[in-house]
């Protein structure tokens, strides 16, 4: 079972995977990644979205994950709201026996995120604001796993 939750609190990837793997000798593997906000030009991503739909699109992605490999567990926290240059934004962290199956169900839930997960990204620059579009790269990435 993945575990999926969208809130505004910051995570600690160590204390994740630690509740992930603590006390289990099944496991072999757990492979994990977090995604950053870039800075450079950028000095805010405020991240909306609505709660139900989020939800119900999180909980499925991580469903299509688990029904491809055999995953011991997981976790996904997508976070929402104002975020500054070095804040965490996304965490997906999955656990197997084998490593990989951690690294493609890891990299899987990460694909479809960027692409089916109903968030809307607002960049803030030099004192502007601008909505974020998809990028064809991230539908490119999505689209290798079709079956």
């Amino acid at each position: 079972m993945i575990t999926v939750r969208v809130q505004t609190e910051a995570f600690d990837l160590a204390a994740e995977v630690r509740a992930l793997s603590e006390d289990r000798t099944d496991i072999g593997a757990v492979a994990s990644f977090v995604g950053f906000v870039r800075g450079g030009e950028v000095e805010a991503l405020t991240l909306e979205h609505y709660p139900a739909m989020t939800a119900k699109a999180l909980e499925a992605i991580a469903a299509e994950a688990a029904s491809r490999w055999p995953l011991l567990g997981g976790t996904v926290i997508h976070r929402h709201g104002r975020l500054l240059p070095g804040d965490a934004i996304v965490l997906v962290a999955v656990a197997a026996a084998h490593r990989g199956d951690a690294f493609a169900a890891c990299e899987f839930v990460m694909d479809y995120l960027k692409t089916n997960a109903p968030f809307w990204k607002k960049e803030e620059t030099g004192g502007e604001s601008r909505w974020v579009e998809a990028k064809q790269g991230d539908e490119t990435a999505r689209d290798r796993w079709r079956r």
